[in-house]
């Protein structure tokens, strides 16, 4: 059972089937003027229009990349001049942060802020952070590893009535499969987004930047996306993420019923049977994760274990997988290093079942219990001697 939906989804069927039948036909280059560069175009921008229409945004303002990554680093070191002055949070996806520490390298200044205890980040300290100088707010709209849903709608109020010239920037790539995401709804200036959380294939995303937004490109070559990234389009990613966008777009509804009905089903079984387990999910969340930790285990142990199961699950974020700290979002959250090494991440996608949803749930007791014993007879071994 794949469990691991935040990470990567898999790529739906009907995407697969649709790619399939274009590798086996004549694609060219987009940008080429003859009739085989002009279908290519075609279905380019047959795609962008799907994309758009799943985010409530105009299809001139989708901006393709290779992923949520180059979208969020677009975003902020495209906005951020020299003696800029950026806001974010200390949550953010490892590409948030990352772009932050080279905008700031480059010389622009930069706020973190915390979250409260739930991870929710206050409007008004994202307000009060706000200088003259001031150029970018960037905020994920869901969290990947707890799945707080942030008061976009308030923050980005909160920022227009303190500044006309402040862009706000979203991280919605956990937010488009769940969330009936509008940016133009939201008011925001830039959105980032992927692909394969949706069922495309890895290797695709987009910017969404709203129509007057300027902003330095970050790849220099051909006059590509309207000249805000440059080199050939990754059609078949291209192509992929318009069906599957269309795919989100008209079955996003049932999934978020579904996993909320998986995710009461999980939480239960491990409330009953795995105690002491300590749920991180906040009241806020997106019915698509489950985060919990056992502070007497190891996350990543376990993970190990339930794997040799057959159940894929992570500690966290892919993108900080193998990394030697605990989780910068839980502790960031206040987890004592026990709370946040114990933690497992269990994230849905639309091919679970709950059937599924139920065997996983029994494994995962399983080997809760059995992780449980085996540390319970090494102590007992260890007073023996």
């Amino acid at each position: 059972m794949f469990l691991d939906h935040n990470a990567g989804g898999r790529v739906r069927p009907e995407v697969a089937e649709r790619l399939s039948e274009l590798l086996r036909s004549p694609l060219a280059n987009p940008s080429s003027l003859h009739a085989a560069g002009r279908r290519t175009r075609a279905l380019v921008e047959e795609a962008r229009e799907s994309v758009a229409e799943l985010v409530g945004a105009h299809a001139s303002e989708v901006v393709f990349t290779s992923g949520g990554t180059e979208a969020n680093n677009l975003a902020i070191l495209g906005a951020a001049a020299e003696a800029a002055h950026l806001v974010s949070t200390s949550i953010e996806h490892a590409s948030v942060l990352r772009a932050l520490e080279g905008a700031e390298a480059a010389g622009a200044t930069v706020s973190i802020l915390s979250p409260g205890s739930d991870g929710a980040v206050a409007a008004g300290e994202i307000v009060a952070a706000i200088r003259g100088e001031t150029a970018l707010v960037s905020i994920g709209w869901v969290n990947g590893e707890i799945g707080v849903i942030q008061p976009i709608g308030e923050i980005v109020r909160g920022v227009r009535a303190a500044s006309n010239r402040v862009r706000v920037h979203a991280d919605a790539v956990q937010a488009i499969g769940l969330l009936d995401v509008d940016v133009a709804a939201a008011d925001l200036d830039l959105a980032s987004l992927s692909g394969h959380k949706i069922g495309a294939p890895a290797g695709v995303g987009a910017l969404v930047l709203r129509r007057g937004t300027t902003l330095r490109p970050l790849l220099h070559g051909g006059p590509h996306e309207r000249e805000r990234r440059s080199g050939t389009e990754n059609v078949l990613g291209i192509v992929g993420f318009g069906l599957a966008a269309r795919l989100a777009r008209t079955e996003r509804a049932a999934f978020r019923e579904r996993a909320a009905a998986i995710k009461t089903k999980i939480g239960k079984a491990l409330a009953a049977s795995a105690r002491p387990a300590v749920r991180l999910d906040p009241a806020d969340a997106v019915p698509g994760t489950l985060s919990v930790s056992f502070p007497d285990l190891r996350g990543d142990a376990l993970a190990a274990a339930l794997d040799l199961r057959g159940v894929a699950v992570s500690t966290g974020s892919a993108c900080a997988a193998g990394a030697p700290e605990p989780s910068h979002v839980l502790r960031a959250l206040g987890c004592s290093e026990e709370v946040a090494r114990g933690t497992i991440r269990l994230s849905f996608g639309p091919e679970l079942s709950l059937e599924d949803a139920e065997q996983a749930a029994r494994i995962i007791v399983e080997v809760v219990g059995a992780a449980r014993a085996r540390r319970q007879g090494e102590s007992g071994a260890g007073r023996a001697a």
